[in-house]
């Protein structure tokens, strides 16, 4: 195809022009539009790039490689010449290289290896819409160096569906939009039979499209399991695609390069083709001749698996944009037909969720810390709480110090390119067998499980691939799965230096031995007196299964748990020793004094204590309590206990309220937050010192308590708080009343309450006012028994409108007390009229 029949092709001019101008772009195109082949060569030419090199992001390995490809082709020359491409576990480029395409952990290792990208003139992030976490990183380490050292740097952000106004103002840039082209496709919904499975609906609706619809077919699945049952079910006797002589072909991130190349030309002998393709086939590549697209409506997807304590792929609904996009894929060539598969009344999400906003958040955490500073310009900015929990998990592998600093063995973890986790294990290995292992072990975690038979032990599937490899893998293992994890062992092996397969007689504790570097909070100790339960490093304490393989085991490491609102249940672990683990976690392994709270006898307990990290091990009297001990321990007795706990007056609490309320409604004045979540928080600053050479929580006086919490604000803001939300206000009786302070559940402040008799306010027409004038009082007004008369903030219209109709009821039930007719004029009083007048 020459470069004008590419949709994209009268755009290439302005592209160049508005990169002349500005350093970065957003580039909307639909797919096919040729954006990803077209814009880097149009760019070769640029003044600006001077002989630099393009680098543009492919978020997958078939585009990637798909992509070079072809624009190897366009230049006359082989992949690896002007064009390369660099992938996990493969590299194709040269000195001569201006184009390189990379997958999107490579870019964020280039960036991190030399930030001053030497040699490279532009970055291009392909397929942005897909917003990939590795993706998002990578344009926000980018934009960094922009701003920081490169300022010459270009940076383009392409995309198929995306919301490019509010990206192009993300990123400061201009915004450019091709219409590309395509041809009307028809959509219908293929209905699912009663109780039918969606491989067989999938089948049925295959077999429908060849029979009524010309050309090729391409078929979106979840993944490569739905793949090959699929492929496995259209090649069986009768089948619509077998008895018509129909190629049935897969498509996905992990076929051999081959393959790939042969289901992306047209077919060699005409012959019609049924495409079953991740969603890899949805806006990445081109695939000649599809004229019906059957669309499961299902992709798998990372999400956050708190089970295992990484992010799995789980097959979830697309979104809307997606929807339209594998559509699209119908019209290439001529009108299409799209089959959806799912009912016509359900509603997709409209946009791709970003990942950054539903994975965890330890590899982000550690390249961030790597950095140097993690107030980068992201699209869409982490989550706190993941980010708070992901560094949290990283000081335990001891690849942060305690101020969140990346450590020498942190560098060595990012440098192996997996999940920390299993980086640390890999790290972990003392020798050359044990490397090898581990490599195993990170093939097996990262893969679907190879057994057939449920089993909680990782023994049993590492037994079942040290089968595979002697040739007498049996029935109750996956041998797909296990030569899957058996070729990912390899690359691990090659990138770990290892030499050979590990032995097949390990030590029955070895797996675990290795296991516990990368879960060492869910390294477990039986309990003393249920061989089922276990307590865990992090303090929660886990179950195992009736028939598990692991009963007995002093001490395991579960790798995967299912967590429940008591014990956990183990899904998956392995025995660990104990003499390797003191020799490996030796500083885990304490013994101290400890002060506990006993909410028995509501008293602080001093024993010594040994454990390892969260687990007792031994506990005895320990005598006489440590006085600064027993302080934290009655400090962290008020956070569990809640801070009424504490020897509240009403005094004190009307104060606090007071505090609170006037942060809410003059922000400018600056108090300090008196809630109980700061409160608690700061715990250790205010309360801790009160409780000094106590040991009970009734110790600590009304008084002391009182004026720690006052002393929390200084002389200045305390004058403050009295002038603007007085507890006391004068009325027009002569009297002082006391203005009721509140806060809603939700700490928020309510209306300040004056409740004060009617007599009282005589003379008085508007409703008097606090916080500088900003908030009024709200009044209830009270009959001389005390009664509620009325509740109002408008106390003229209560004078106007209310008051005679309240003076006919009441003046005969209160003689004694004034009703006159004109109460704008009469006297205010607290007191009835004397006897006998």
């Amino acid at each position: 195809m020459s470069a004008t029949a590419f949709p994209i092709s009268p755009l290439l001019p302005e592209i160049v022009r508005s990169l002349d101008a500005h350093s970065r772009l957003v580039l909307e195109a639909p797919p096919g539009a040729g954006k990803t082949t077209q814009v880097p060569l149009a760019l070769l030419d640029a003044p600006w790039l001077a002989g630099r090199r393009i680098v543009m992001l492919e978020p997958r390995r078939v585009a990637a490689r798909s992509a070079a490809m072809f624009m190897a082709r366009q230049l006359g020359g082989e992949v690896g010449d002007s064009v390369g491409y660099r992938i996990r576990f493969e590299t194709r480029v040269s000195a001569r290289t201006r184009i390189e395409v990379v997958t999107e952990g490579i870019l964020t290792r280039m960036l991190q290896d030399d930030p001053m990208l030497e040699g490279i003139g532009a970055l291009l992030f392909d397929e942005f819409h897909e917003r990939h976490l590795a993706g998002d990183l990578g344009l926000a380490l980018a934009l960094d160096v922009q701003s920081g050292l490169r300022e010459d740097l270009r940076i383009v952000a392409m995309s198929a569906t995306l919301d490019g106004e509010r990206l192009a103002q993300c990123l400061d840039a201009p915004r450019l939009s091709s219409q590309g082209r395509s041809f009307p496709v028809a959509i219908e919904h293929f209905p699912a039979r009663r109780d039918e499975a969606l491989l067989p609906q999938v089948r049925r609706a295959v077999e429908h499209a060849l029979a009524r619809h010309p050309g090729d077919v391409l078929v979106f699945l979840p993944g490569r399991r739905e793949i090959s049952q699929l492929e496995a079910a259209l090649a069986q006797a009768g089948s619509g695609a077998q008895a018509t002589g129909v190629e049935v072909l897969a498509l996905h991130g992990d076929l051999p390069v081959e393959q790939q190349a042969r289901v992306l030309q047209p077919a060699a002998d005409g012959r019609r083709r049924v495409v079953l393709a991740t969603n890899v086939a949805e806006s990445s590549v081109t695939l000649p001749g599809v004229r019906v697209v059957v669309d499961s409506g299902l992709a798998r997807e990372p999400r956050y698996d708190p089970n295992s304590g990484f992010s799995r792929l789980d097959a979830v609904a697309i979104s809307q944009a997606s929807a339209d996009q594998r559509a699209g894929r119908a019209g290439r060539v001529a009108e299409g037909f799209a089959y959806r598969l799912w009912p016509a009344s359900q509603r997709l999400e409209p946009q791709r969720r970003p990942e950054i906003m539903q994975v965890e958040l330890a590899g982000l955490a550690l390249e961030l810390a790597a950095w140097g500073d993690a107030d980068l310009r992201f699209v869409d900015p982490p989550p706190s709480g993941a980010m708070a929990a992901a560094r949290e998990l990283l000081q335990r592998l001891d690849a942060l110090d305690a101020q969140a600093r990346i450590t020498p063995h942190g560098r060595r973890m990012l440098a192996l390119g997996t999940h920390p986790r299993l980086a640390a294990m890999l790290l972990a290995a003392r020798d050359d067998g044990e490397r090898a292992l581990a490599c195993d072990l990170a093939a097996l975690v990262e893969a679907r499980d190879p057994l057939r038979a449920r089993s909680d032990g990782w023994r049993e599937r590492w037994l079942a691939l040290a089968a595979f490899r002697s040739g007498r893998a049996g029935g109750d293992a996956h041998r797909g799965t296990l030569a899957t994890v058996d070729a990912a062992a390899k690359q691990w092996r090659r990138r770990a230096g290892a030499k050979a397969p590990p032995r097949a007689d390990l030590p029955a504790h070895a797996l675990g031995d290795l296991l516990a570097h990368a879960f060492p909070d869910r390294i477990g100790r039986v309990h003393a007196r249920d061989p089922q339960r276990y307590q865990l490093g992090n303090g929660r304490m886990a179950r195992l299964a009736d028939d598990s393989t692991l009963r007995g085991e002093p001490w395991i490491v579960a790798s995967e748990l299912r967590l429940e609102a008591k014990d956990s249940l183990l899904l998956r672990g392995a025995a660990v020793d104990e003499a390797r683990l003191r020799e490996d976690f030796a500083t885990h392994f304490v013994e101290r004094d400890e002060v506990r709270w006993d909410a028995g006898r509501r008293a602080l307990v001093g024993e010594r204590v040994r454990r390892f990290d969260g687990i007792v091990l031994d506990a005895r009297p320990a005598g006489r309590v440590d006085p600064v001990l027993a302080a934290q321990a009655l400090s962290d007795a008020v956070a569990a206990l809640g801070l009424d706990a504490l020897p509240w007056s009403e005094g004190l609490r009307q104060w606090r309220a007071r505090v609170q309320s006037l942060r809410a409604w003059l922000p400018e004045l600056g108090l300090p937050d008196l809630s109980d979540e700061t409160l608690l928080a700061t715990r250790d600053d205010w309360l801790r010192p009160l409780f000094a050479g106590a040991t009970r929580l009734d110790a600590l006086s009304a008084e002391a308590f009182g004026e720690a919490l006052r002393a929390r604000l200084d002389w200045a803001l305390r004058q403050r708080v009295e002038q603007l939300a007085p507890a006391r206000i004068a009325v027009p009786s002569g009297q002082e009343r006391r203005i009721e302070y509140a806060l809603g559940a939700d700490g928020a402040p309510q209306a300040p309450v004056l409740a004060v008799k009617l007599q009282e306010l005589f003379g008085l027409a508007e409703t008097p006012r606090i916080a500088d004038g900003r908030m009024p009082l709200t009044l209830h007004l009270l009959s001389p028994a005390g009664r509620p008369l009325q509740v109002t903030q408008d106390l003229r219209g209560f004078w106007e409108r209310t008051y005679p109709e309240v003076r006919r009821e009441m003046k005969g039930r209160y003689p004694r007390h004034p009703w006159p007719e004109d109460p704008w004029n009469a006297t205010a009083t607290h007191r009835a009229k004397p006897r006998g007048t």
